[in-house]
């Protein structure tokens, strides 16, 4: 449990409290790495700006987008997001196999979809330093190389949550508890 102040919309800090409030009238409770991203209005509206342009502007449907935010999750060993992410991923109708195997860090049957899993996982462990057989990987999947630069966002905008439930481990909300996640032994830690 964390030991880091987890805000409501009625203790965050003034420049917090509308993010706040749009992700509980979205999600019907304040996700707990929001709450405790709201301990840095900088990171909270940063976070909140660069997910919305993702959301709103990016081209990935919702399922794409939830295939990409879990496998960032998942590479980043964020036990938290995984959870999170895994419920969203099921909301937005990602099929319960692919999102299982995602969780067990191995590629969805779906080569569409295990081309943005791989690409994503591959962002995180190389921290950006993809090479040639990567991209064509994403681009043999029928992505553009427009698309590669959005999955950019995603891992920056999951960075963010992930490190900070990472940092903080906050409890499971009760609509996310059945999806807990163990992320085992970290490479490198």
């Amino acid at each position: 449990m964390t030991s880091y102040p987890m805000h409501t919309v009625n203790t965050a800090p003034a420049e917090a409290k509308t993010p706040l409030a749009v992700l509980r009238d979205t999600f019907g409770f304040v996700p707990a790495g929001a709450a405790l991203m709201a301990n840095s209005p900088a990171l909270l509206n940063s976070f909140f700006s660069a997910f919305g342009h993702f959301r709103g502007g990016g081209t990935f449907s919702p399922a794409e987008r939830q295939v990409l935010l879990l496998s960032n999750a998942v590479a980043n060993a964020s036990e938290w997001a995984t959870a999170f992410h895994t419920l969203e991923a099921l909301a937005d109708g990602v099929a319960p196999d692919v999102v299982e195997a995602i969780r067990r860090r191995e590629r969805p049957g779906d080569p569409r979809l295990a081309a943005l899993s791989g690409l994503t996982t591959a962002f995180v462990e190389k921290r950006g330093h993809l090479d040639e057989t990567d991209v064509k990987a994403f681009t043999a999947a029928g992505f553009s190389d427009g698309r590669l630069f959005e999955v950019v966002t995603g891992v920056a905008i999951s960075a963010m949550t992930n490190y900070t439930a990472n940092v903080a481990r906050p409890p499971l909300e009760p609509a996310v508890e059945p999806h807990a996640w163990t992320a085992g032994p970290v490479a490198g830690g």
